[in-house]
């Protein structure tokens, strides 16, 4: 068993964690691993750095389907002495239990096609989302998410074609004690590179959404759609720095109309 099992598990004992908003204090223990099954990321010692001050603002938009629905998650972070924020290791967004995936009914994406000829060449009707991400002197990336296989089940690729980048993210069910408000969630991994961990730059502000409307079997089909239209819906992002901080902010969102 991992050690990311045996540290969720253990964690996830006390749901009182869920109340976190942006990283536990000192001393008290970190919010759980709301992901702990999927793809393992490479060790990655930690580091000293910056406290990230995070916080999250989701918006819900109806689109496409009767039931369809896009979903944005806008992350702010900060330090408290206005520097760059510490680097990432791992994002993983967590979606009210109202909310599901369609990803079978898109078209899929794989690895290979975008590294040998880019997010370009990807089937049409594949993308399934956007992102963008803002650093401290302003600077900006954009991506494209597009539906893939991931570790031999449902996933999401962001590729990044300025830098040619390219995270996996994969679609798993969230875990105890997340279960009583989400069930989905997307695992992101950022794994090690040749900069050392602390001085990878982390971004002020990434903003990423899911949401997209394909045709399949003669109807259209949304890949998020949700069984609650009226909501409100809970979201949260837990996300794990190179210094070893979890922190944990969340937002709640009423469906915007059409």
């Amino acid at each position: 068993m991992s050690a990311r099992i045996i540290a969720a598990c253990v964690a996830g004992i006390s749901s009182r964690l869920l109340t976190a908003a942006t990283g536990a204090a000192a001393g008290s223990p970190s919010p759980p691993d709301p992901a702990p099954l999927g793809p393992q990321r490479p060790a990655d010692p930690e580091v000293e750095g910056p406290v990230n001050l995070d916080r999250l603002k989701v918006s819900v938009s109806r689109t496409g389907t009767p039931r369809g629905v896009r979903v944005t998650f806008d992350r702010h972070s900060r330090t408290a002495d206005g520097g760059i924020p510490a680097g990432a290791r791992r994002f993983v967004f967590l979606f009210d239990s109202a909310l599901r995936f369609n990803p079978t009914a898109f078209p899929v994406c794989s690895r290979q096609t975008i590294d040998t000829e880019g997010v370009a060449a990807c089937p049409p009707g594949s993308r399934v989302g956007s992102a963008v991400g803002t650093y401290l002197d302003g600077s900006q990336v954009e991506a494209v998410a597009v539906n893939s296989q991931v570790a031999g089940g449902p996933g999401v690729l962001l590729a990044f074609p300025a830098t040619g980048l390219v995270l996996e993210q994969t679609l798993e069910r969230a875990t105890i004690p997340y279960q009583r408000e989400y069930t989905w969630a997307i695992d992101e991994l950022l794994p090690p590179n040749e900069t050392p961990p602390q001085n990878r730059p982390g971004t002020t502000r990434f903003v990423i959404t899911f949401g997209a409307t394909t045709t399949a079997g003669g109807r259209p089909v949304s890949y998020v759609e949700t069984a609650d239209p009226h909501g409100p819906y809970s979201f949260g992002l837990w996300s794990e720095f190179v210094t070893g901080q979890v922190a944990l902010p969340t937002d709640h969102a009423l469906p915007r109309p059409r």
